[in-house]
């Protein structure tokens, strides 16, 4: 058993990559395509103008060559091929004009002779019969064929190159008169493109190595917070009572928020545990008294009580009464409860304000009529308050209630309600007992009586007002006593107004 909670452990604490890592080779992988396609792309496209340039240059000589010897009139024979190529090709245009200058042909020779002069270029000139006539390098190229060849790539005693095969015919006759077969080497250009391929290798590997580095120095920036949010959370899981929380982010962008968010949650999270232990220990300890009073008068009845019907009617009268205290107790631990989640199960009710004040003032008059209550009204139109109509309801009625329970010969409640900018108020007097200065502000407290033994008598458990405080800070608002002894107290209430545009929204 304990070897396999072992490997669980194990197994639990086994993680992948971080996301650091991830991110650092998603955007190296990433600049590595790019770059690859460009790169690619560009060796293609170098490859093809350079292979274009070398066919044109090659067909060029052969044509140039082609058009010179075109000029002899029988078979080509070696001092013909010598005397052709050395006179440059003459247009009948430019003997008509006497254009041609001496300095011009010499020119026009010496391009030719430098043309042909390549270390690259093999050219040959035959016979009729295939003979070699002239050449312009030691080569031993025989002739492939008897027949016109565009430029194609061959290799010929082991070297590659564009082979070209072009007939001559005479200008004069318009009969055949000899062959011209050149074979233009590719060895430079492929040097040319094994170094223009091995120089983009090298920048892909230096930028993927580049990229990678830069890619991590830039996740790990910018991924700090998820770390940092990583270890709050690892440290509540292993601390669940810490008072940790995330750091703030000034870079205000969706990682503030989320940091934001966080923290809103965390602070969430720990107020319900605390109400929830709050309301555990409160009810354990209102609960104990009942419970000991119950216990003791079924023990009584138990013993010897039940054949006595005084003790017997006693008993079970102060029973009764413990247990309808326990059901009061009870439902107003869960109203409280409910009040401190309002932000969860009412979020977007609302409640005209006018409408609901006037309703309750209504009840209250016909369940008192020994009492005076009035109501001033300042507002000149209904205003929409964003609160549920049943807690604004049990709000007024808990601060009437006290207001009436704790009137002493002056039967008198005075309500007022009014604007003051974008705030509901409304402020509830009586003219009772009033409280102390100094336990003015313990009222809001749970289970908190200013005397504790009329307040017993009269009913209440001393979770009113604070369920009444409850509700009004989740609805963003306030609330606020005044108080003076034998005089009376007045209760202050504060709760935001929603417009009509954002109750439609």
């Amino acid at each position: 058993m304990k070897n396999l909670k072992k490997r669980k452990t194990e197994r639990k604490e086994l993680k992948g990559p971080s996301l650091t890592i991830k991110w650092a080779f998603a955007s190296s992988f990433f600049i590595f395509v790019v770059f690859t396609i460009f790169a690619v792309i560009t060796y293609k496209t170098s490859v093809n103008l350079i292979v274009q340039k070398e066919r044109e240059n090659a067909e060029r000589t052969v044509a140039e060559v082609a058009n010179r010897l075109a000029n002899a009139e029988d078979d080509l024979t070696v001092s013909e091929v010598y005397e052709k190529l050395k006179t440059p090709s003459i247009d009948t245009n430019d003997l008509n004009n006497k254009r041609i200058a001496v300095e011009g042909s010499l020119m026009e020779m010496d391009s030719m002779l430098s043309e042909l002069g390549q270390p690259s270029l093999f050219l040959s000139v035959h016979d009729l019969e295939g003979t070699l006539i002239f050449e312009t390098q030691k080569s031993n190229y025989q002739l492939v064929k008897k027949g016109k060849q565009k430029a194609e790539i061959k290799t010929l005693n082991d070297k590659t190159g564009y082979l070209i095969i072009q007939p001559v015919y005479s200008k004069i006759t318009r009969e055949k008169i000899g062959y011209i077969q050149a074979f233009y080497e590719l060895s430079s250009f492929y040097a040319i493109k094994n170094h223009l391929l091995l120089t983009l290798i090298v920048l892909e590997v230096i930028s993927l190595i580049l990229s990678s580095v830069l890619g991590f120095i830039l996740s790990s920036y910018f991924l700090k917070p998820l770390k940092v949010l990583r270890d709050t959370m690892d440290t509540i899981r292993k601390n669940p009572q810490s008072n940790v929380h995330m750091p703030d982010i000034h870079s205000n962008d969706e990682l503030a928020d989320l940091a934001e968010i966080f923290n809103e949650m965390l602070d969430r999270m720990r107020r319900y545990i605390e109400q929830q232990e709050q309301f555990v220990e409160d009810v354990s300890h209102e609960l104990r008294t009942p419970v000991a009073i119950i216990e003791g008068h079924l023990n009584l009845l138990n013993r010897w009580g039940k054949e006595d019907p005084d003790v017997l009617d006693e008993s079970l009268e102060a029973s009764l009464q413990e247990i309808t205290r326990m059901k009061s107790l009870v439902q107003e631990m869960l109203d409280l409860s409910r009040a401190e989640q309002v932000d969860i199960q009412y979020p977007n009710h609302t409640t005209n304000a006018k409408q609901v004040v006037y309703q309750v003032f209504n009840n209250f008059k016909i369940l008192y009529p020994d009492f005076v209550i009035t109501l001033d009204d300042d507002l000149l139109q209904e205003v929409t308050l964003g609160m549920y109509r049943n807690h604004f309801e049990q709000l007024l009625i808990i601060i009437l209630d006290n207001a009436v329970k704790y009137s002493t010969t002056r039967k008198e409640v005075h309500i007022s309600i009014s604007r003051t900018f974008n705030e509901f108020e409304i402020a509830i007097q009586d003219f009772g007992e009033g409280i102390s200065e100094d336990e003015l502000d313990k009222i809001f407290n749970r289970f908190y009586r200013v005397d504790k033994a009329r307040a017993r008598n009269k009913g209440g458990n001393g979770l009113g007002l604070s369920i009444a405080k409850q509700l009004v800070e989740n609805y963003k608002g306030r609330i606020d006593a005044e108080s003076v002894i034998h005089q009376g107290t007045i209760f202050r209430i504060h709760i935001p107004i929603v417009e009509k545009r954002e109750v439609e929204e």
